[in-house]
């Protein structure tokens, strides 16, 4: 069991992780930027480090900060929360040279299926069907504009590092401007995760976004949390998430496993 656990995070997760941190008996701090000097999260947690000025990338998204906020109040582990640096394999990695434990997957899981690029590739390996287009990972303009100019429409653009719907673009034949489109994705991209290069595929119309979460505690021991409808969004985040899935046939919900399993190997 950790001592003391810093959350890399701010707002209403970072607030949920401490409040579950303080059933467990285990100590919380938390970090703070500028513009969050007087947020909730610092005021609810109690400690907190001030890590740089408000815009992310010069305070939640500098590795060094965050891991210097954590000696700092000599936490033994960083729980990263979501967004942020919750997917950067660099920081799992910074946090283990410097004796902390990362409460997330191990840096190789990360930076496989943290870059939709390379988790793509991975998927077309074991084939498992995908939605095609473009996956090699640019933050050219130019690049990526005469790139997708023989692409069918409508296609996507993604950022390729993160998640929550951030650095993401549909293009349509009546969309606005393809080279705004792909500007204001990079800008996006850079500015969430410190990373504007994207990547573009097919636009599937009316899919639904279904999910299994998986944990595991780092000694063998995996189990997933059953499958989650996650269809319900606005801008591409999750607005609500129903659990289980109900529109999934049952034969494809019991092939898939509806009781959690647990495996020797993670």
């Amino acid at each position: 069991m950790y001592r003391k656990i810093l959350i890399a995070n701010r707002g209403e997760i970072a607030c949920r992780i401490a409040r579950t941190l303080a059933r467990m008996g285990v100590a919380a701090a938390t970090v703070h930027s500028d513009a969050d000097a007087d947020a909730l999260h610092v005021r609810e947690i109690g400690e907190s480090v001030r890590i740089g000025g408000g815009p992310a990338r010069e305070s939640y998204l500098d590795i060094a900060a965050v891991v210097a906020a954590a000696q700092r109040v000599g936490a033994d582990a960083v729980h990263p929360g979501f967004g942020f640096l919750s997917e950067n394999a660099e920081f799992a990695r910074a946090c283990a040279a410097a004796g902390i434990a990362f409460i997330g997957p191990s840096p190789e899981a990360l930076a496989l299926f943290g870059d939709k690029a390379a988790a793509k590739r991975l998927a077309r390996k074991l084939d498992i069907p995908t939605a095609g287009g473009l996956d090699a990972p640019t933050d050219d303009a130019d690049a990526l504009l005469a790139a997708v100019a023989t692409l069918p429409r409508p296609f996507i653009l993604k950022a390729v590092a993160g998640g929550g719907g951030k650095g993401m673009r549909v293009v349509r034949e009546t969309s606005e401007d393809v080279r705004h489109a792909i500007e204001s994705a990079i800008r996006e991209g850079r500015s969430a995760f410190g990373d504007g290069r994207l990547i573009a595929e097919r636009y599937i119309e009316d899919a639904r976004h279904i999910e299994v979460q998986i944990l595991g505690d780092g000694a063998g021991n995996v189990l997933h949390l059953f499958d989650r409808e996650c269809s319900l969004q606005r801008r591409y985040q999750k607005v609500v998430e129903e659990a289980p899935v109900t529109s999934i046939p049952s034969r494809c919900a019991s092939s898939c496993g509806r009781t959690p399993w647990r495996s020797a190997t993670p």
